[in-house]
């Protein structure tokens, strides 16, 4: 079952506090939730989708194809409760109106000197760019619609990028909140945008899709 775990950090524990500084700790702990998983992606495989949610306490929102294994967690790390989202995929129909939000990586490949999509697969070639308001938002618009959206409301919010040790040899993205309200209009490319997330940089923690009723 595909499943949302809600984890509230404790600020002070030690290897929690490693992890909200370098979200490269933070995706290795996650994946410990997760059975060992073979192949080259071994995230995608798992379905392992997260974000870390603004507050006065550090919150994390977790997401796994499977139940999450909590015992994996470090003692004491945080309080966590994991729910099914069967009752939230079903209940997803065309024409109904949900609250949504995602924190995503708006980007577009672009290049003057091949502006046409690749014959064979489909891709542009060229420089990422990093996409920040107006263009933001056109972003998320177009892929909200291709993942079965109809935004009724977009409110954009600039995040800051996960911190990493590692910083110089890792990528570096522009991460930008979305929320607000929409339509649904297709329940297949929904389940499947929720379930494998949208856009770049899902190992750090962008990518997760939230939905509830409006």
């Amino acid at each position: 079952m595909t499943s949302l775990t809600r984890i509230a950090i404790d600020p002070h524990h030690a290897a929690a506090r490693a992890d909200l500084a370098d979200v490269n700790s933070l995706h290795k702990t996650l994946m410990r939730l997760v059975p060992d998983q073979a192949g080259p992606h071994p995230r995608a495989t798992a379905g392992l989708l997260f974000r870390t949610e603004s507050g006065p306490e550090p919150t994390l929102l977790v997401q796994t194809a499977h139940t999450p294994d909590l015992t994996a967690l470090p003692t004491s790390y945080g309080t966590a409760r994991t729910i099914d989202l069967a009752p939230l995929l079903n209940f997803l129909t065309p024409g109904r109106t949900m609250r949504y939000r995602i924190t995503a990586a708006p980007t577009v490949a672009r290049s003057a000197g091949n502006p046409t999509p690749h014959p064979v697969t489909g891709k542009r070639r060229g420089k990422i760019t990093h996409l920040t308001g107006d263009d933001a938002i056109a972003w998320w618009q177009r892929r909200a619609t291709d993942a079965g959206l109809e935004p009724v409301t977009i409110s954009s919010l600039p995040r800051p990028f996960p911190r990493t040790h590692f910083a110089r040899s890792a990528p570096y993205f522009r991460l930008t909140q979305f929320d607000g309200f929409a339509r649904v209009t297709d329940t297949g490319l929904l389940t499947h945008a929720l379930k494998n997330g949208i856009g770049r940089a899902k190992t750090y923690g962008a990518g997760l899709l939230s939905l509830a009723p409006a």
